[in-house]
């Protein structure tokens, strides 16, 4: 029954770039049954046909609303920064609630179970699989940790370079995840070249790649939404955006006449990209200004 959740929900993941209600309300089947992988109102959750606990999840707040739990507020932190397990806030303040009681099973049975952790208000990455590595009654949460992604076996991290194998998987998970949700969010949704409103076929390109360690950070200004095309496009220099938002189109288009896809990239030529509606969202000018070097010296 474990397998078979798990199963759902990768392939889900194989879908979506991000998990929500709507996709998840409808569960998985199991037998010709058909069981839930969350309960929507809570974020620890054991169906009565399992014996042990199958999924937890953590929220994202939303902008100016209240942080229940800690855990809302760290476990981005704690995940960036390096942490090998991160906090889980207990449900209320009695470590024997039903809740809590199944966190502590699941601790002590080294089940594997799926972490939902939430990106952007109402959207989640799945993490799977995830264990409970410890039980605080006293502090009112517990510890989960990472396992290693597609193996065979679904077993706890056995040593520290298994861990750090496994939590550097989430972390660039969560990386591209939480930026592409920002970027996409920031531009309401469409590409900046063509104005593409589908937020499924749109990528958030870093203007510096992510392995800079002075500019590649993953912050909305380091970010532009782009189509797939227009990404690839971008990424293999053939479009350029210069330090005042303008685009540039490479000879090697310009002179070529092939059909109305490659049409409608040289039209693009000396046009300006689409920003957002805050200034502070905007590309920065520097990483424009070094990218469009780069642009250029490609041509």
């Amino acid at each position: 029954m474990r397998m078979a959740a798990f199963e759902e929900v990768r392939r889900l993941g194989e879908i979506h770039d991000h998990l929500t209600a709507t996709e998840l309300k409808p569960g998985f089947m199991f037998r010709g049954e058909r069981l839930p992988l969350v309960n929507p109102h809570r974020g620890i959750f054991k169906p009565q046909q399992m014996r042990f606990l199958l999924s937890i999840k953590t929220v994202f707040p939303k902008p100016g609303a209240k942080v229940w739990y800690d855990d809302q507020r760290e476990v981005h932190r704690q995940i960036f920064e390096g942490d090998e397990s991160v906090d889980y806030a207990f449900m209320g303040q009695n470590p024997d609630a039903a809740d809590n009681r199944w966190l502590r099973e699941a601790f002590e049975n080294r089940v594997p179970i799926i972490y939902f952790l939430g990106i952007a208000p109402g959207r989640y990455q799945a993490m799977l699989p995830a264990f409970i590595s410890g039980w605080d009654p006293r502090g009112l949460k517990a510890r989960v940790a990472f396992g290693v992604p597609d193996q065979d076996a679904i077993a706890p991290p056995e040593n520290a370079i298994e861990r750090r194998y496994a939590l550097r998987a989430v972390k660039q998970r969560l990386h591209q995840a939480s930026f592409r949700e920002a970027v996409i969010t920031a531009y309401n949704g469409r590409c900046a070249l063509s104005g593409l409103p589908e937020p499924l076929l749109l990528d958030a390109a870093h203007i510096i790649a992510d392995k800079d360690e002075k500019l590649g950070q993953p912050v909305v200004a380091n970010g532009i939404p782009l189509s797939k095309i227009h990404h690839a496009a971008f990424d293999a220099h053939l479009i350029g955006i210069d330090p005042d938002y303008r685009l540039h189109v490479s000879e090697r288009l310009l002179v070529q006449n092939d059909g109305p896809m490659l049409e409608a990239l040289k039209r693009l030529h000396g046009g300006m990209i689409h920003l957002p509606g805050r200034i502070k969202d905007r590309p920065d000018r520097d990483r424009l200004a070094q990218r469009y070097e780069r642009f250029k010296a490609a041509a």
